[in-house]
């Protein structure tokens, strides 16, 4: 029987799963028979979102981390070894944005903010996963949520934008250098969500207005719909795909 997407006995680490589009992955792994880690850098939010996965059924844990401190990742995935026994699949989500600045009036202290989750905190979490994968045989998959600031011009959100660029190319020189340990590596590029992070926006008409017309799916994207992708690239189903980036914007960046 044809059955690719049975995660049983596999195990995923999800940075960023205490809400969001990493929630979204973490509830579709669960259902797909997946036992899943999820890390916070909120204590009470992150309990929180393990509560409710666990609510769902399935098997779910969760660790508080700050994906921007190198000794705290590498703590935090060796906690997740010693819990799970093994991680199959890594998925770099955790994520800050930017706060409209034009470049003229930004600080370095800003355009650091947000590189140092977005940028160093992927480097952080896959260098983790890959010495585990490597050390443990039998290969495995990463997969770092971008945006499609990477490959459009985020006006007043440079920073943001240069961020996530970088982890696209990240990612397709890890899928060269970690193929021959039969990891996978590959980015998922988010179009306009509706989450925490982006209700500010989603709140503003004049947002609205400008934006829902340019999308040919005529609706904003929800955290289900990465679940079906995150299952796959975990999956045998996508054993063959690697160094690719993936957009999930219902036809954003076509238009």
């Amino acid at each position: 029987m044809y059955k690719p997407f049975d995660l049983t006995g596999r195990c995923a680490v999800i940075t960023g799963g205490n809400g969001g589009i990493g929630f979204g992955m973490a509830r579709a792994l669960l259902d797909s028979g997946a036992r899943v880690m999820i890390w916070g850098s909120n204590p009470a939010k992150t309990d929180a979102a393990r509560q409710r996965l666990a609510d769902g059924g399935g098997q779910v844990e969760s660790l508080v981390c700050d994906v921007g401190e190198e000794a705290a990742v590498e703590a935090a995935f060796a906690e997740s070894v010693s819990r799970m026994g093994r991680v199959d699949a890594c998925f770099a989500n955790a994520g800050v944005s930017g706060k409209g600045n034009l470049l003229v009036d930004m600080t370095h202290e800003e355009f650091r903010r947000v590189l140092r989750i977005n940028l160093d905190g992927v480097f952080f979490t896959f260098r983790a996963a890959a010495r585990h994968m490597i050390e443990r045989g039998g290969g495995g998959s990463l997969v770092a949520t971008a945006s499609t600031a990477a490959v459009e011009g985020a006006a007043r959100n440079s920073h943001y934008g240069a961020s996530k660029g970088a982890v696209t190319a990240y990612c397709r020189a890890l899928a060269v250098e970690l193929a021959r340990y039969k990891i996978r590596v590959n980015s998922i590029l988010p179009g306009w969500i509706e989450t925490e992070m982006t209700e500010p926006s989603f709140s503003n008409p004049r947002f609205r207005d400008n934006v829902m017309p340019r999308i040919p799916a005529r609706r904003w994207g929800h955290i289900d719909d990465f679940g079906g992708v995150a299952v796959w690239l975990m999956s045998d189903a996508s054993s063959y795909l690697t160094g690719e980036q993936m957009l999930i914007d219902g036809g954003y960046t076509k238009f």
